[in-house]
């Protein structure tokens, strides 16, 4: 599943750094995560980073995007090869 931000927000910036997915991002009123991007720090860490600094708690799992700790670790592995340099072939 990927997390969500609700409105209950304070945009205290403190999330936004500690994605490794570069997930979270401003929103138009709050910050939001993109669930494609969203693997819950599956792959990076025990727990999601941005759920453990946010001071109003205001992170919760998005139930219109479930997926297992499997389809998490696929999804962080194709994030992974996405991020490396390409190398030109000869």
């Amino acid at each position: 599943m990927a997390l969500t931000i609700t409105s209950e927000c304070i945009n205290c910036d403190v999330c936004e750094p500690e994605c490794p997915n570069q997930a979270i991002s401003m929103g138009e009123e709050f910050y939001v995560i993109d669930p494609a991007r969203c693997t819950e720090c599956v792959g990076h860490f025990g727990e999601p980073q941005c759920v453990q600094v946010c001071p109003v708690e205001c992170i919760p799992v998005d139930p219109d995007h479930t997926e297992t700790r499997e389809q998490l670790q696929a999804k962080y592995e194709r994030l992974q090869l996405q991020a490396l340099p390409r190398t030109p072939i000869s």
